[in-house]
């Protein structure tokens, strides 16, 4: 089992910063990749941005240029650094952890973000 606490969601005006932590413990194995996701409402839960043990990244289209993930493997710890936000931002942020190559899903409880106009 891998448990995931997320942190660094708030309110936000449009243009403002924000930066989420995610910190991962239990059983984790060396391969695996670690994202956000968000969620808003009445929406489907979609891809942020995902970084591998790696240090491969994706990033959804639309946060390309503003959001930058990265992540500490000795901490177990993924960062979401979000500049220039806006409001299609606002969603709960979720954290999750992949392990690899099967692909076995962790999922954090959520983080909100609300950018204001």
């Amino acid at each position: 089992q891998v448990q995931l606490v997320e942190s660094g969601g708030g309110l936000v005006q449009t243009g403002g910063s924000l930066r989420l932590s995610c910190a991962a413990s239990g059983t984790i194995v060396s391969i695996n990749a670690m994202g956000w996701y968000r969620q808003a409402p009445g929406k489907q839960r979609e891809l942020v941005a995902t970084i591998t043990s790696g240090g491969t990244t994706n990033y959804a289209d639309s946060v390309k240029g503003r959001f930058t993930i990265s992540r500490d493997n000795a901490k177990h710890t993924v960062y979401l650094q979000m500049n220039g936000l806006k409001p299609e931002d606002t969603a709960v942020y979720y954290c999750n952890h992949r392990r690899l190559p099967l692909g076995m899903d962790y999922w954090g409880q959520g983080t909100q973000v609300t950018v204001s106009s």
